[in-house]
């Protein structure tokens, strides 16, 4: 559980900055986001075969860009 303790002087807006960056930098808000639904092995490894394929493409296209 993540905890997050009021500094001297702090204000509760600046608590709450604190918080939402430790959040961010964890990854919870991606991680529940992610586990939201099921996805099965099969569908991670189309998901990555995609991602690699348009990261393949970006890279050609701009490796073609610089060359001109």
């Amino acid at each position: 559980m993540l905890q997050v303790t009021r500094r001297d002087g702090e204000d509760g807006e600046g608590l709450i900055r604190r918080f939402n960056k430790i959040v961010q930098r964890d990854g919870i808000l991606q991680e529940a986001r992610r586990r939201r639904h099921f996805i099965s092995n099969r569908e991670k490894q189309r998901q990555a075969e995609r991602r690699a394929a348009r990261r393949r493409r970006r890279t050609a296209v701009r490796t073609r860009i610089r060359i001109r």
